[in-house]
């Protein structure tokens, strides 16, 4: 981006952040929480303009956000005294929730979309499939997802600040190439530097070994109830999937304005692997179910020889009860013998990839009466030997 190049007061030195396409930003209560109770615009508006700038320049964005509980709060303050039981402060959530994507639409002129999801959503494989067929069609509509924990039915996020880690995992779910995460400082310390005079900067973390992680302080403030640790815990889990994390302050309006201009003043944390070995290390190592697609001369070509996805067209039948999102075999009855060529992530069970084998894509959804796309499975879930 050619933005003007403003000088940035900070305990941290400039970084060149990497090029990336698609990225989720996770924003904390303590970032929207107003003095006073409620929420306050004024820092969401710097973040909300890193957004629209980045979208300008053909690049895609996620949100995170926190605060409906703190929205709740203003709403019916009684509620969140002190002792209260867990559902009372569900019910803040509940209350909050229209408020918070509320202040999000309000800077925007593109649609914003609620996205509220929980942790179960997550684990469950096909309900994680869902979710991310959710959000990549929003971003392809060109809709700006807003996520959030679903606190009402779900007391993780509540309890332990798990929306960094919520954030870490829809940053896999919709292959972001980057994390970034507001905080109310500047960037990872090597101690907490509001009780330690000393306290060092660190804006490199090539690597979070167990002493860097040991650095991380515990919670932060009452409206928020994620600390440093949970973000630390949140890049690593984003890093062992080839996702790089970046923390800055979203309380500076400098810094947030330079992080549109693609200049870090924070603290950058690297991946463990790159997000393509990160992918394949999973396609290669996740467990196989009792089950594989069988398909004919032409497909096995076209898969080994141009790395294309598998159609139906090129697809004789399907052993097993596989479900879909379970890891299968692709396989090929040769004259020599069966050859099993690939092993990936089928889009259909079992029982609908017999239905439409040697059927065309677009037939797909006049045989099952739905369509969750033209391949079974697709060339990025799929891996060779």
């Amino acid at each position: 981006m050619t933005l003007h190049a403003a000088t940035v007061a900070s305990p941290f030195p400039e970084q060149a952040l990497p090029p990336w396409r698609r990225a989720v930003l996770k924003v904390g209560s303590s970032l929207l929480a107003a003095d006073g109770g409620g929420l306050s615009p004024r820092h969401a508006l710097g973040l909300a303009q890193f957004v629209s700038a980045n979208v300008l320049a053909g690049r895609e964005v996620v949100i995170v956000s926190s605060g409906a509980v703190a929205a709740g709060r203003a709403i019916l303050p009684r509620a969140d005294e002190p002792g209260a039981a867990m559902a009372a402060r569900q019910a803040l959530a509940a209350l909050g929730q229209a408020q918070l994507i509320g202040l999000w639409q309000r800077f925007f002129e593109r649609p914003v979309a609620q996205v509220l999801l929980t942790h179960d959503d997550l684990r469950n494989r096909r309900r994680y499939l869902n979710a991310r067929a959710t959000l990549n069609e929003l971003l392809r509509l060109g809709a700006l997802p807003v996520v959030n924990e679903n606190d009402t039915v779900s007391v993780d996020e509540l309890k332990l600040g798990d929306n960094d880690n919520l954030a870490a995992t829809v940053a896999a779910l919709v292959d972001a190439d980057a994390l970034f995460i507001a905080t109310d400082i500047d960037g990872l310390y090597s101690a907490d530097p509001r009780t330690v005079a000393d306290a060092r900067p660190l804006h490199d973390v090539p690597e979070l070994s167990d002493e860097v992680l040991a650095m991380a302080g515990g919670a932060g403030s009452r409206a928020g109830t994620g600390g440093m640790r949970t973000k630390l815990e949140a890049a690593a889990k984003a890093g062992r999937l080839g996702i790089e994390t970046y923390l800055f302050n979203g309380r500076s309006s400098d810094v947030v304005r330079a992080l549109a201009q693609d200049r870090l003043f924070g603290t950058r944390i690297h991946a463990a692997r790159s997000r393509e070995a990160a992918r394949k290390h999973w396609l290669r190592h996740a467990p196989l179910t009792e089950g594989a697609i069988v398909i004919d001369a032409g497909a096995a070509q076209a898969m080994r020889e141009k790395g294309a996805s598998l159609l139906p067209g090129g697809i004789t039948g399907a052993e097993g009860a596989f479900r879909r999102g379970d890891m299968v075999q692709v396989c090929w009855n040769a004259p020599q013998g069966r050859v099993c060529i690939a092993r990936g992530v089928s889009q259909y069970a079992a029982d609908d990839v017999r239905r439409i084998a040697g059927r065309h894509s677009r037939d797909i959804e006049a045989v099952l009466g739905y369509n969750y796309g033209g391949s079974v499975v697709h060339r990025d879930d799929l891996v060779l030997p």
